[in-house]
């Protein structure tokens, strides 16, 4: 995940051990991806959904982290609220997520998160996130 890391944002090791990767750069946010593997596999032939869940959390975290830092905030990020919606089964393909900043004040931040595999524009999930900024120690 170099592009990440430039930003100075790793990923956890629970998302290294879904195996979500930084894919590219789109509009200056990262789009993340998560290849189908036993891992991630929830009833036969698809993604189990909190692995699908993770990526998006993954992916606004990452898109919040990118704005913070261009904006030269050092703050700790508190999660409050994900909620899910499931659209589809992902099936056993390559899936993507990206996260897309709504607001980012002082002290909330509301992320949105889409995940696709072949179509972006006919996404297999949504997710809303609440975060709470506060001022790292």
């Amino acid at each position: 995940p170099r592009g990440l890391q430039m930003i100075g944002y790793e990923l956890p090791p629970y998302a290294l051990g879904l195996g979500i990767e930084l894919d590219h750069d789109e509009d200056g946010l990262p789009v993340l991806h998560m290849d189908f593997s036993e891992r991630v596999l929830g009833r036969p032939g698809f993604l189990h959904g909190g692995a699908l869940s993770g990526l998006m959390e993954m992916a606004g975290i990452a898109a919040l982290r990118t704005e913070l830092a261009r904006r030269g905030e050092d703050v700790v990020l508190k999660p409050v609220n994900v909620q899910v919606e499931f659209m589809r089964g992902g099936t056993e393909q390559r899936t993507f997520a990206a996260g897309q900043i709504t607001r980012a004040g002082r002290r909330v931040a509301l992320v949105n998160a889409a995940a696709w595999q072949d179509d972006r524009t006919k996404p297999i999930a949504l997710a809303q996130m609440k975060i709470l900024l506060s001022p790292a120690e």
